[in-house]
C-alpha cells in the first residue's frame, strides 16, 4: 500500500486499537495511523461540526477502519454520513465489528463500505487494507 495513505482508526477500545496497530505494523505497513475514540471525533475530523471545522486535508488520501459499536454516534451512522458528504464520500471505509451478523454486514455494504471484518482482526484485515489502499 502507498505510504502516503493515512489510516484512520475509529475504535473506542484501547486493547482492540493496540491489536489493530500491532497487526498493521507486523504486516509491514508503515503508514501514519490516527486514532479516534468515538464517532463524534471521527466526524469532526472528516466533516467538522457546527462548532468545529474539519481537520482532514482534502488533498491527502485516507482509509478509515471504523468500529461499528462505539459510544455516542455508532459506526453505521458515521459511515452513512461520510458516504453522503460530497467532499469525503470517496474515502474507503472498512467496517470492523465483533458481530458476525449478516444483516449488519449487508447494511454496511448498502451504505458503501468497502469491506466488513469481524474481530479479532488479523492477516485478513491487512489483506483487505492493502487491496483497498492499492486503488487510491
Amino acid at each position: 500500500m502507498r505510504k502516503d495513505i493515512i489510516i484512520l482508526v475509529a475504535e473506542d477500545d484501547d486493547g482492540h486499537f493496540t491489536l489493530t496497530k500491532k497487526a498493521l505494523r507486523r504486516a509491514g505497513l508503515k503508514n501514519k495511523i490516527v486514532r479516534f475514540v468515538d464517532g463524534q471525533q471521527t466526524l469532526e475530523f472528516l466533516i467538522g461540526s457546527d462548532a468545529v471545522e474539519a481537520k482532514c486535508d482534502k488533498d491527502l488520501k485516507y482509509l478509515l477502519l471504523l468500529d461499528i459499536r462505539m459510544p455516542g454516534i455508532n459506526g453505521i451512522k458515521v459511515l452513512e454520513m461520510v458516504k453522503k458528504h460530497k467532499q469525503i464520500s470517496e474515502v474507503p471505509v472498512i467496517m470492523v465489528t465483533t458481530s458476525g451478523d449478516h444483516k449488519i454486514a449487508e447494511r454496511c455494504y448498502s451504505l458503501g463500505c468497502e469491506a466488513h471484518v469481524v474481530k479479532p482482526i488479523g492477516q485478513s484485515l491487512v489483506g483487505i487494507i492493502e487491496r483497498v489502499g492499492g486503488h487510491l
